[in-house]
């Protein structure tokens, strides 16, 4: 791969520090039909997590996590076709291992998180989920598109990002855990007043 070229999104995570250790399983071959049963499970685990976060159970959402997760959302940016690039390089929204996300959500319950008091009112809407098979059978990818709505207070107007997620999702001995996220989102600004919830 030349360094024109831009690196698949399972591998954004490899050029960061806290995503040096992530697992690099890479997807293989065309989409798994809908009808495949590990389809089915990552759709339906795509969808409980959605109401894990809609109800901001995070805790809850934490044990759905490897302890080597990498979590990455880069700043988009806007460039020239043919730039090889559309992310900023070094720069990122979240860039989280088990360890930060653990401790943005040991915030939410102190007296400190006052962006999220009172809390937000969010859907996370979830559709175009595509599955993909590893080399791995332990792992899967996952791809999904997805559209949170935030609601806070009674003055501010609501808000919307809309984004693009590649999840590697691992068996583990009580189903499916989330080992890496990449989020890509389709405005380079970020229309909220902080990012203080999760995609």
């Amino acid at each position: 791969m030349s360094d024109s070229t831009p690196p698949p999104v399972g591998r954004l995570s490899a050029l960061s520090v806290l995503g040096r250790n992530a697992p690099r399983h890479q997807r293989t071959g065309r989409p798994l039909p809908f009808a495949d049963e590990r389809h089915a499970q990552a759709h339906q685990w795509l969808v409980d997590e959605a109401y894990l976060l809609d109800a901001q159970e995070y805790e809850e959402w934490l044990e759905l996590l490897t302890e080597d997760i990498h979590y990455l959302m880069p700043v988009r940016v806007t460039t020239a076709l043919g730039s090889g690039y559309d992310t900023s390089p070094g720069m990122a929204h979240f860039d989280e291992d088990k360890y930060s996300l653990s401790r943005r959500v040991a915030r939410f319950l102190t007296e400190h998180a006052w962006t999220e008091d009172p809390p937000s009112r969010m859907r996370h809407y979830v559709t175009n989920v595509r599955t993909f098979a590893t080399a791995d059978p332990d792992h899967l990818v996952a791809e999904s598109a997805v559209l949170l709505f935030r609601s806070r207070g009674d003055v501010n107007e609501s808000a919307l990002v809309s984004a693009g997620r590649e999840d590697l999702l691992r068996r583990g001995p009580d189903g499916w855990l989330l080992a890496r996220r990449t989020i890509l989102t389709d405005e380079s600004v970020l229309r909220m007043q902080n990012l203080a919830v999760f995609l």
